[in-house]
């Protein structure tokens, strides 16, 4: 039986009175894209910052490659194989492509402040290794990212950052990767192009798992291979988007008439 890249189990949380997510269960296998839909406020980011590290659990378990990580935090989740974006950029904008998928290989480095004062040359050698596999990964993602990869992030229109998230997150050698609304501010052509990437990386790293908050309907029809709706803090349903999309509860709680548009 194969294990799964990630296991969630009765996952909650509670501020205060206000249960956030309630007993949310969710299975990602390797080499596989879950979508994680609903309206807003149905608790899909809260989810994921439970998994990611951000917050702790109140109860329920996380599990990485059979390995409980639960209530670790973010920084360890991270070194584990759990790497994310945000809905909202988290570039340093005054720094160069390549800058800023290095730093997304500091759990991968092994090179400390020591070793920048008191052994230079080790420290020089690794930054340079590290520049290198850096800019491999952004040739890899798209040569038009490549071909920017020595200015600054800031000056990036809203596709390209999406992309230089996605480069930084795979600099960490993830065995899942989780992308919170990736399309958001896109038209469809950049959002076209986004699947294209995603399904690139995943061709040329195989095992390698997308979990994905995202709201454009076009997205979630064509890239995911499964989707779980959350609503009200609880999964309500899970499976392929062409029967989950008929079910009357999710058409109630999220989907509406955008299921038929989409038919």
């Amino acid at each position: 039986m194969t294990r799964s890249a990630l296991q969630v189990t009765n996952l909650s949380i509670r501020f205060g009175g206000l249960v956030a997510v309630a007993d949310v269960d969710l299975t990602l296998n390797p080499s596989e894209v879950l979508c994680i839909i609903g309206p807003n406020g149905a608790g899909k980011s809260t989810l994921f910052n439970l998994i990611s590290g951000i917050y702790r659990p109140s109860s329920g378990k996380v599990e990485l490659d059979g390995r409980d990580i639960t209530g670790w935090p973010a920084h360890r989740i991270a070194a584990a194989g759990i790497a994310r974006t945000f809905q909202s950029s988290r570039l340093f904008n005054d720094l160069t492509l390549v800058d800023n998928v290095v730093i997304g290989m500091h759990t991968r480095t092994r090179s400390g402040v020591l070793d920048a004062l008191l052994r230079p040359r080790k420290a020089r050698a690794e930054l340079t290794e590290a520049a290198e596999r850096a800019t491999e990964l952004i040739r890899s993602i798209s040569p038009h990212l490549y071909a920017r990869r020595h200015m600054l992030a800031g000056a990036l229109p809203q596709a390209d950052r999406r992309r230089l998230e996605i480069a930084r997150a795979l600099a960490s050698e993830p065995k899942v990767i989780m992308l919170d609304e990736p399309s958001s501010g896109m038209d469809d052509r950049d959002t076209d192009a986004l699947m294209a990437d995603v399904r690139r990386v995943m061709a040329e790293r195989p095992g390698l798992s997308f979990l994905i908050i995202e709201h454009d309907m076009r997205l979630v029809a064509a890239l995911p291979d499964r989707v779980a709706v959350i609503d009200y803090g609880r999964k309500i349903a899970d499976g392929q988007f062409a029967e989950v999309r008929l079910m009357p509860r999710v058409q109630e709680a999220y989907l509406g008439q955008k299921a038929a548009q989409h038919a």
